[in-house]
């Protein structure tokens, strides 16, 4: 078959996956699913608003079914799905009604190899079974651990005859990539529904995969570990700490100045009040790019100055963290270099060499480690862990894309309230 977009309307609201199917319709989307979490919050009503909107199309239930498999592919058929996904997780027993109901309702099966670990001989099962389409699922927990689906993909289209979609992750860039692999079915979501334009962006896929082409995009993509720092430029310090779940905030590191950005690692410092001994040694130390974060006590007198961040300028270093005092704040901020600290005063230390480079410390109440990520922003700081890095730095993209949907939502003429149904998601 033609490769066909199928657009995943991963939403939770029924009004704002209506407008985004619209959108993508008119950017040339082929087949419109309605989301698991959009099922789930709406129910099948979902279905039956995306059949009456668009009645040449076809409508795809995302039901993720495990159990009962016969009553709700009944259910989503009589509602107006044409394809309706279990899980390939799911018991034989399962798959099987699920494809006999979908026999008996005129809808067809597709089956979700998402969690699935031996794709292949799951792929081969499922169409001995007589399942009418295989979809390859990267998740979006998955993504954010920088996996991706194409090369489980190649696999599967490789041993079986049926159909087969794929979903994780796809944008502009990366559809050409799973036509190549075989896909028939190339499942996108948040490439198009957070986009500012949703129609241009699903045209844009729809070419890419048409011509087999790669057309750039800065947005909608998750990265590894090499790409930690390139999305952390991208991303504000509000932006991973709603990542972090409201986490990661050094307390009390305030900006020296308006207009600071500054992203790298971590070099550790713990030192005693006033020792600005280690402070000075670990410019030397630090790699070009590192940010110094330094544990005085959260006390005075100042540790660092202008003579230090003269030296660390020469050195590359990105940005200081103070938990502790800064002096000749004037002459930093004319150099422009990207300081924080919880206290300002004249007076410095002396030079005594106590203290560590490299340990663990406490800063702003938050335990940071050398090669933990730094942000800092005009709002303040967040540590992100190196062991979690990868993870959560695309979890902070995805946050910021979300929000620029939202906002172009508002500029639209909506507000934030009624885009995001506060009193319908009140706890009660």
């Amino acid at each position: 078959m033609k490769p066909s977009l199928q657009l995943a309307l991963d939403f939770v609201d029924l009004e704002r996956a209506l407008k985004a199917a619209v959108s993508g319709a008119a950017g040339g989307v082929d087949w419109i699913e309605a989301g698991t979490p959009l099922i789930k919050s709406e129910g099948l009503q979902a279905v039956r608003k995306l059949r009456e909107l668009f009645p040449e199309k076809t409508i795809v239930a995302d039901m993720k079914i495990m159990d009962a498999g016969r009553m709700e592919v009944e259910a989503a058929a009589k509602a107006g799905a044409d394809v309706v996904d279990v899980l390939g997780t799911a018991s034989d027993a399962t798959i099987r009604e699920c494809i006999q109901a979908g026999k008996n309702y005129g809808a067809q099966i597709a089956v979700d190899l998402i969690a699935v670990e031996d794709v292949v001989t799951r792929a081969t099962n499922i169409e001995k079974m007589g399942a009418d389409y295989i979809t390859v699922h990267c998740s979006i927990d998955e993504q954010m651990e920088g996996k991706s689906p194409f090369e489980r993909l190649q696999k599967v289209c490789e041993s079986v005859s049926i159909p087969v979609g794929v979903a994780g992750g796809i944008n502009s860039e990366t559809a050409h990539k799973a036509v190549k692999a075989g896909a028939s079915i190339i499942i996108v979501g948040g490439a198009i529904t957070k986009a500012s334009d949703p129609q241009k962006a699903a045209a844009e896929i729809k070419k890419a995969i048409d011509k087999k082409v790669s057309i750039p995009s800065k947005l909608f993509k998750r990265g590894g570990e090499k790409n930690i720092k390139e999305i952390l430029e991208q991303v504000s310090a509000a932006n991973l700490s709603d990542a972090l779940h409201r986490g990661g905030v050094l307390e009390e590191m305030r900006p020296l100045f308006r207009g600071i950005k500054m992203t790298g690692k971590a070099l550790t410092v713990r030192t005693y009040p006033g020792d600005w001994s280690k402070p000075v040694q670990a410019i030397d130390a630090a790699e070009k790019g590192d940010i110094i974060v330094i544990d005085a006590g959260g006390v005075g007198p100042a540790i660092w100055g202008e003579l230090a961040t003269h030296s660390a300028l020469q050195r590359g270093i990105a940005g200081v963290v103070i938990d502790g005092a800064i002096r000749d704040i004037n002459d930093i901020i004319q150099m422009r270099f990207p300081a924080y600290s919880k206290l300002i005063t004249p007076n410095a230390g002396e030079p005594k060499g106590f203290g560590e480079i490299g340990v663990p410390v406490m800063v702003g109440g938050k335990k940071v480690e050398t090669g933990d990520w730094i942000i800092g922003d005009d709002d303040g700081v967040v540590v992100l862990p190196k062991s979690i890095a990868t993870e959560y730095a695309n979890r902070a993209m995805d946050v910021l894309e979300r929000e620029n949907r939202i906002r172009t939502e508002i500029k639209e003429g909506s507000t934030l309230s009624k885009v995001t149904e506060l009193l319908r998601w009140e706890k009660k």
